[in-house]
């Protein structure tokens, strides 16, 4: 999208110490927030005023250039959100608050697309899909490739031919219905999908909060 590089660049130089830096470090992921040059909109560019105070996530293509960001997505991180009445962050061991609106905000006229595009090109026979971007960068934080798409009406066919020479594409389910059905749906269009139910309601993030990095690469068999 026209401006996401420099979007991306000014909410990038607004994270340190910012409520966003806050948050992913409560969810156990500040050790990758530069690699995924994670932003906050502290002091917000024209048009985007609305999403002051925003998490911001940058879909970065792997070649960078000047045309290295592809789009950003706007995350709600208002503490009614996400935190409980004793101030502690509900993520990511309990369901944050959304109510009258959405967790995320696409940019106006943008199409779906793929988080994380770069572990396409990673030399492993295996990547992992979530649904959803932090569930990517979890499994990116214990060394494993993956990607991440938007939610559960968010697919799209072209999306499948970059994941035909994997020997192994594995679909992460989270832990509800509409997830189990979206990761179902489509490892049927996959041959070489493998369909992961981590359990006991958990998405990634949650499970590698409660049984660690280790226990997280043994549900593929790492």
């Amino acid at each position: 999208m026209s401006g996401s590089v420099e979007a991306a660049r000014t909410y990038h130089q607004q994270y340190k110490g910012s409520p966003a830096e806050e948050y992913i470090r409560a969810r156990g992921l500040g050790d990758v927030a530069d690699r995924f040059g994670l932003g906050y909109v502290g002091s917000a560019l024209t048009g985007h005023e609305h999403r002051t105070g925003s998490l911001v996530l940058p879909y970065l293509r792997p070649a960078q250039g000047p045309h290295g960001v592809a789009t950003i997505r706007f995350r709600c991180i208002a503490d009614e959100c996400v935190r409980d009445e004793n101030g502690n962050y509900l993520a990511p061991t309990q369901k944050e608050n959304h109510r009258g609106h959405g967790k995320y905000l696409t940019l106006p006229g943008d199409q779906p697309r793929l988080f994380n595009t770069k572990a396409l090109i990673t030399d492993s026979p295996f990547v992992v899909i979530t649904e959803g971007e932090a569930d990517a960068m979890v499994w990116e934080s214990v060394g494993v490739p993956a990607i991440a798409y938007q939610g559960t009406s968010t697919w799209r066919d072209h999306f499948f031919p970059a994941l035909w020479g994997f020997k192994v594409v594995y679909i992460i389910a989270d832990g509800d219905k509409p997830g189990m059905e979206a990761a179902e749906k489509l490892a049927a269009s996959l041959p070489n999908a493998k369909v992961i139910v981590l359990g006991d309601g958990h998405d990634s993030n949650s499970f590698l909060h409660e049984y660690g990095a280790e226990a997280l690469r043994e549900r593929i068999g790492l």
